[in-house]
This record gives structure tokens, C-alpha cells and sequence, in this order.
């Protein structure tokens, strides 16, 4: 049965779209658009390798994401070693598929070349700045998200691996990562071993906003959004978290979830690397 975008869209955000949506004749490029609607992370792969060629076109697409006044300041690291995936696996061990992934990747912000370049033709470079992190990791942010929508359309599936910035120093001394360079993310890729399931997101009207940010109501939305997604997927009680500190909710919803993950201070010792790294985030 062909799925329609506005069945995909209710899907992932549990609410109907508008009528205009349910009227629209078929768009060109209409099955491109359902197949990013229905996009899901995959954490499970077959026992498959992944052919070099595919791989090789992937990272071609990858970077040729959108980038920040053409200044490329994205880098991306095949870990080829076994034994680097399996420490980088050590590390996170609730995250077996780092280990089980027939190809992962870390994508890392990288101003290095432009720092090489200005040297190179005689420029002054004052620009190691918090706006020139955040441009390297828009830039790294917007080639995987290319990479991925790729690797999904050539039916692979992959799951982004942040946590590895819980250990960005080990991280950073196993892949060699010089001054200027840093990981935003890892990406497990491959074959899945079956569908993963579409979450459901934030509704557009909480996160899409006209002429102005509006925050009315932020709280009533959050809410039916909680509900929403309780009633189609709840999180089983022994998945809730810090409940040695605030106890067992007798409703656990995504905000009681989100709310409790950030309770605790996260990476502190985030703009510290950074500096080392040869930002001066000022």
C-alpha cells in the first residue's frame, strides 16, 4: 500500500496536517518526501559488510551538504580498525551496535584547513572564536544528517552516536584529532535487521513559529504531546531516570524524561577541551 505524506505525517507527530495537506495532489519527488517523514534510527544490523563503492558514494553526498560561506569546514573519520570500534564500544557499553556496526563514523567540526590556508597565503586568522566553533559544527551537523538521508535511500540504516563526547579526550587521542579538529557525533551504519519505528517528534505547532517566536502555551502543548506519545510507546518503568533521586513518576512522559536527563550538569569539561582544541570561544 503507497503511503501518502499526509499519513506519514500523522504518524510521526500524531496529529492530522492541515487539509491542504490531505487535498494536495501528488507532489514531484512525493515518495523522496514520505521516505523522510518515515525516517527511524536502526540500532540492530545484519552480519553484512557494506560494498566499498556504496560507501565511497555516501561520503561523496555527505559532503555535499550545505556549508557555511563554502567554508567546508566539516571532516569525517572511517574507523577502519576493529580494535579502535571495539574500544570506542568499551566505552559505552549500553551501546553494543557501536560495536556491531559494519561501518562507523565520526563526524568532527574542523577549521584546521582554514587555519593551514590563511598561513599559507600570509593571513592573519583572528577567528578562533565561539562563532567559528558553532559554524564547524553546523557544517558537521549538516553532513551527517546528508549522510544519513543517503544511506537510507540506499536502504542501509544508521543510529548518531553523541555520547561519544562523554569521552572526547580518549576520543580525541585514538583518532589523532589535531588542533581545530573536534567530534560532534559518531554514526553507526548498516544493513537492518528489521524496521525500526518512526518516533514521534514535537508537533509544528510547538516548533514552527510565524513572524515571531511565540511561547504561549509551551507548557498545554508539551503536555497533549506527552500524552500523545505515552499512548502510542511508554517508557517501561525500568527506564525511567534518577529515580533514586525523584522517585518513581507515576507518569513518565517525554518532558519528565528530558527534565530529569538534564538534571545533572552535562560534559562540563566541554569548553575546556575546546579551548585545548584552539578555540578561544570568545
Amino acid at each position: 500500500m503507497t503511503i501518502t505524506i499526509a499519513q506519514s505525517i500523522e504518524q510521526r507527530f500524531g496529529v492530522s496536517p492541515g487539509e491542504g495537506v490531505h487535498d494536495a495532489p501528488e507532489r514531484p519527488g512525493e515518495p523522496a518526501l514520505v521516505r523522510i517523514l518515515e525516517r527511524r534510527t536502526h540500532r540492530r544490523y545484519r552480519d553484512e559488510p557494506i560494498d566499498e563503492a556504496l560507501v565511497e558514494t555516501l561520503l561523496a553526498c555527505a559532503l555535499s551538504a550545505s556549508s557555511k560561506s563554502d567554508l567546508q569546514q566539516a571532516s569525517i573519520v572511517r574507523v577502519r580498525s576493529e580494535e579502535k570500534q571495539a574500544r570506542i564500544a568499551s566505552w559505552l557499553p549500553a551501546m553494543p551496535w557501536i560495536g556491531e556496526a559494519p561501518l562507523f563514523l565520526v563526524f568532527c567540526g574542523d577549521n584546521l584547513r582554514l587555519r593551514r590556508a590563511a598561513a599559507l597565503r600570509g593571513k592573519p586568522f583572528p577567528n578562533d572564536n565561539v562563532d567559528m566553533f558553532m559554524n564547524a559544527a553546523v557544517d558537521a551537523a549538516l553532513a551527517m544528517q546528508t549522510f544519513t538521508l543517503a544511506a537510507e535511500a540506499a536502504g542501509l540504516g544508521c543510529c548518531p552516536i553523541s555520547e561519544v563526547r562523554t569521552h572526547i579526550e580518549r576520543l580525541t587521542e585514538l583518532l589523532a584529532l589535531p588542533a581545530g579538529v573536534f567530534p560532534i557525533a559518531g554514526l553507526c551504519v548498516g544493513w537492518p535487521q528489521r524496521a525500526g519505528y518512526v518516533s514521534m517528534r514535537l508537533p509544528p505547532a510547538l516548533a514552527v513559529h510565524e513572524d515571531a517566536y511565540d511561547a504561549a502555551g509551551v507548557e498545554e502543548k508539551i503536555e497533549a504531546y506527552d500524552r500523545r506519545r505515552d499512548a502510542r510507546y511508554r517508557i517501561p518503568p525500568d527506564r525511567q531516570r534518577e529515580v533514586d533521586r525523584f522517585g518513581a513518576a507515576d507518569f513518565y512522559g517525554w518532558s519528565e524524561d528530558k527534565a530529569r536527563q538534564y538534571s545533572r550538569p552535562a560534559r562540563p569539561g566541554f569548553r575546556d577541551y575546546l579551548r585545548r582544541q584552539g578555540f578561544a570561544l570568545e
